[in-house]
């Protein structure tokens, strides 16, 4: 009896890894261990420039100078932070960055996200043609615009004004891209049955589309900050006066007569990047999920 019930009883299954979470390197510790050295090791090497501006950035010119490959070569100092504060206007400039990265951030996410849509859901007449040109213009790169948006500028007497900053920015064609391919992955019937109880598109549009859409809205918001806030050729271009002036274009103003300073030219670096960083610390939750739900890199 013994015997049937040992022929009888199923066999134990291997354990299996839950759906999203392959191990490419196998089952047990020491993968793991090997996965783990390895993440470690690739975040040191992408941490050691950080680590080698900051360390650069708090000591002096001649400590900075003297030979070695140790990032630390002298005594702790603020000088370089204490030169940069000194020289320029770092509150104005900061404000300006604020002002016009968050500008150009809320309408281009409105801007793209009504072409968008329009292009995923729209049946008017030349649709295809807009949108063949808004993706040959993402071939287009921006030096080559240069020239004509300064004589446009220049035409209509916006030089050295936030619109001439802000405005050739909000045209972002990458982006209306991202969002039309989301919106079309979205379940038309729920815009049926919206426009059923008699919501208009505008309506369906604010109601229905954008609530389904905040984490691909998200990352578009979070990209265009930053480049907007890092762009420097165009606000370097169309800027003369110094209280109009963004953080990075300001801080390359201070300079030295007695060639490249490296512990300054680090700090202004971190100085120009500080916001960023304190942004990715409080909302890295937010950041990463965005990107990781709306697959943005291949979108």
């Amino acid at each position: 009896m013994s015997a049937i019930a040992t022929a009888v009883r199923p066999r134990r299954r291997a354990p299996r890894e839950s759906d999203g979470s392959p191990m490419l390197l196998g089952h047990g510790r020491l993968p793991r261990v090997l996965a783990g050295s390895a993440l470690v090791v690739l975040a040191a090497v992408w941490l050691l420039p950080f680590v080698w501006a900051v360390a650069t950035s708090f000591q002096s010119e001649q400590d900075v100078a003297k030979p070695g490959l140790f990032p630390f070569k002298g005594a702790f100092t603020l000088e370089s932070y204490e030169r940069i504060l000194s020289r320029g206007n770092v509150p104005t400039w900061a404000f300006n960055s604020f002002l016009i990265a968050g500008l150009v951030t809320l309408i281009t996410v409105v801007v793209s996200t009504l072409a968008a849509y329009g292009f995923a859901r729209g049946t008017f007449r030349g649709r295809r043609t807009l949108l063949a040109v808004t993706v040959a213009a993402i071939m287009v790169p921006p030096q080559l615009l240069v020239v004509p948006l300064f004589k446009q500028m220049l035409l209509f007497h916006l030089v050295d004004t936030y619109a001439a900053v802000i405005l050739p920015q909000v045209v972002a064609p990458m982006m209306v891209f991202i969002l039309k391919r989301f919106f079309e992955g979205l379940p038309r019937e729920l815009e049926d049955a919206a426009r059923i109880d008699g919501a208009s598109e505008l309506r369906v549009f604010l109601s229905v589309v954008l609530p389904l859409s905040r984490p691909i809205v998200a990352s578009v918001a979070i990209f265009v900050f930053i480049g907007a806030w890092n762009n420097f050729m165009w606000p370097f271009i169309v800027t003369n006066d110094p209280g109009l002036m963004t953080l990075p274009v300001g801080l390359a103003t201070v300079r030295d007569s007695f060639g490249i300073l490296y512990a300054q030219s680090m700090a202004s670096a971190l100085l120009a990047s500080l916001p960023l960083i304190v942004m990715f610390l409080l909302f890295q939750r937010r950041i990463v999920k965005s990107v990781a739900t709306t697959g943005f890199g291949g979108t």
